[in-house]
């Protein structure tokens, strides 16, 4: 286990993460007490669940009446007398509504409309986030006072939550957990935002495997378990490792280097995200029945539906070999039909076929991983499946048979791996052990100079010059790299820019709002928006409150017509390595810089 300083703080606090996933979700918990050395829980009970332990989690499922009331959600869902009572009563039952927050950057041309249910008429996709999310914090609350007595009150109004996400999301997509968090009462006005972190699932799952498994005995030891070699050497030095968190409906990479004394993280890659988690498997399942099933007694999209909900509780984590054959048992010993392979209520598929149902996530995972592995600073020595999906024995074998002769170690830890992602979110607030991240795309803004007849490149762009506010003839569309793809950026490294506008009055001075532009192209140095324009995007806006640096600006004169304008000189300060996108405005007063907060939009 990862040893831990005693809690340093002042006052008890209570850390509550939610690991909402596309099909099942889970809650941790730690309590800081100050002078107590902290220990991760999970929450382990929540109503009508069956198994109750160490693993459990509840399927992220919930269900709206007519009126858009939420009336069942999680295990609850799921009894008999809820199920009936939907029927009857036409409520809308919502399953993998994760996904229609997905980001638009992501691969997704293999999901169909009808792959994910649709929402209820007038909610959206952060509405039924806020319900889910509102839910979890009640059976939090509950589950904490019944086991630890006396505790709540002392904790109620000190709660720091870490909301875990797919790498892929970005800062669209953590804007709406932001406000789905507010939504559902986690914190009570914008003022707190402060008490909510967000965080990545694989480098949530990189702190679990850490604390559960790197940082162990058997880890640092070749003799201790026979499975998992690692080579004696001088643990000073660097290794890479490879967190691959396979999820219900993404899998995600991230590479990190590594180093045990003392332990510290630093990304090496860039992170990735596929949308090929385990549903997907299921709903190429469900495209494999129906066309294998097409003109039989057994073709109706009941009996579909059905032999598909059975072969992803069941033989979807029993397969194991693709020359053996697999079966879908559906019905009673009356359903017969050879000719379509039923029999005796069983539905009989070649194993390969099931292979190949597997297929296209195994390869989004060795091709995410070769793209990390290509740019990566430190080779990759240690892989770690972990995640609901790594429960397959299959697609355990097939990874082992891709990275064994690469000669890198790969591990499915023990334990409750599916609870790898809220436990490691507890983790990362109280243990913090990366302290560096990876670009994943080059940042910068939009810019205009001054023309310059001699620039070929302005030469062919002349016919777009125009006149400034200064009267200079000026070209616009250029680009300037704040942060270029691939650089690794440490916490509280700062990025400048240097910025400058002109306005008429000095009134239009007192706000300004500046377009962070992301490009995703292949170029190293982008210079200009108008060569591949396709690759440009608007990232996010900042806003800045500059009332206090225009305070004493001056006016100048126009060389054009000698008119009066305003110039406003400051720089947009950006700190791109922490798990959220934070900036500043930054400017000089009497040689004494001056900062004022800035506000970040993201436009969804």
């Amino acid at each position: 286990m990862l040893p831990r300083e005693p809690y340093k703080g002042s006052t008890r606090k209570l850390v509550l993460a939610f690991d909402v996933g596309t099909t099942f979700t889970g809650v941790s918990y730690c309590i800081l007490d100050p002078g107590e050395v902290p220990a991760i829980r999970g929450v382990s009970r929540y109503p009508a669940q069956e198994q109750v332990g160490g693993d459990s989690k509840i399927p992220s499922i919930i269900y709206y009446d007519l009126q858009g009331d939420v009336r069942a959600v999680g295990a609850e869902a799921l009894q008999e007398r809820i199920i009936e009572q939907a029927e009857d009563e036409g409520w809308v039952k919502l399953e993998w509504w994760k996904l229609h927050l997905r980001a638009k950057h992501l691969a997704s041309s293999h999901i169909r409309e009808d792959d994910i249910p649709p929402l209820p008429r007038g909610k959206s996709a952060v509405q039924v986030l806020a319900d889910f999310m509102r839910y979890l914090f009640q059976c939090a609350r509950t589950y904490i006072q019944e086991a630890h007595l006396n505790l709540w009150r002392s904790v109620e109004n000190s709660i720091e939550f870490v909301l875990t996400h797919p790498n892929g999301w970005e800062g669209p997509q953590q804007q709406q957990i932001r406000r789905a968090a507010e939504l559902a009462g986690l914190i009570s006005s914008n003022e707190e935002q402060s008490h909510v972190h967000l965080l990545t699932e694989g480098e949530a799952s990189l702190h679990f495997c850490v604390t559960n498994v790197i940082t162990s005995n058997a880890f640092s030891s070749p003799i201790a378990v026979s499975d998992f070699p690692v080579e004696e050497e001088d643990k000073s030095g660097s290794q890479g490792v490879l967190i691959v968190d396979a999820g219900g409906g993404t899998i995600d990479l991230s590479a990190y280097s590594m180093k045990l004394s003392p332990t510290s993280f630093e990304e090496i890659a860039a992170a990735e995200c596929c949308l090929q988690g385990s549903v997907f498997v299921t709903r190429r399942a469900h495209t494999l029945f129906q066309n294998k099933l097409l003109g039989s007694n057994y073709s109706s999209p009941e009996m579909i539906t059905q032999m598909t909900n059975i072969f992803d509780k069941t033989t979807k984590l029993r397969f194991r070999k693709p020359d053996e054959p697999c079966y879908v048992k559906f019905g009673t010993i009356r359903d017969k039909d050879l000719t379509y392979d039923i029999r005796s209520g069983q539905l009989k598929l070649a194993g390969q076929d099931v292979a190949d149902l597997f297929e296209p996530s195994v390869e989004a995972i060795i091709k995410a991983f070769e793209q990390q592995r290509r740019v990566a600073s430190t080779p990759v020595d240690f892989v770690f499946l972990v995640g609901g999906f790594a429960a397959s024995d299959w697609l355990f074998a097939r990874l082992q048979e891709y990275f064994q002769p690469l000669g890198i170690s790969f591990c499915r830890p023990d334990g409750h791996v599916n609870k790898a992602v809220a436990d490691g979110a507890v983790s990362f607030y109280i243990d913090h052990l990366v302290s560096s991240r990876v670009a994943r795309a080059t940042y910068g803004v939009k810019m205009y100079t001054r023309f310059n007849s001699q620039d070929p490149e302005h030469q062919a762009r002349q016919h777009k010059q125009f006149i400034d506010h200064a009267g200079d003839p000026s070209i616009s569309n250029q680009f300037a790299s704040i942060l270029l793809k691939g650089t690794q950026v440490s916490e509280l490294r700062e990025f400048r820019s240097p910025f400058s506008f002109l306005r008429k009055s000095r009134f239009e001075c007192n706000s300004h709002s500046v377009q962070i532009i992301c490009y995703k192209g292949d170029l190293q140095k982008p210079k200009w928006l108008d060569i591949e324009p396709s690759s440009f995007s608007t990232l996010c806006t900042v806003h800045a409150d500059l009332s206090e640096l225009c305070r004493k600006l001056r006016p100048r004169k126009s060389a054009k017509d000698q008119s009066n304008y305003y110039l406003v000189r400051f720089e947009v300060v950006i700190l791109f390595g922490q798990t959220e996108l934070k900036a500043q405005i930054s400017w000089k007063h009497k040689g004494v810089e001056m900062r004022s907060p800035a506000s970040i939009v993201y436009d969804e």
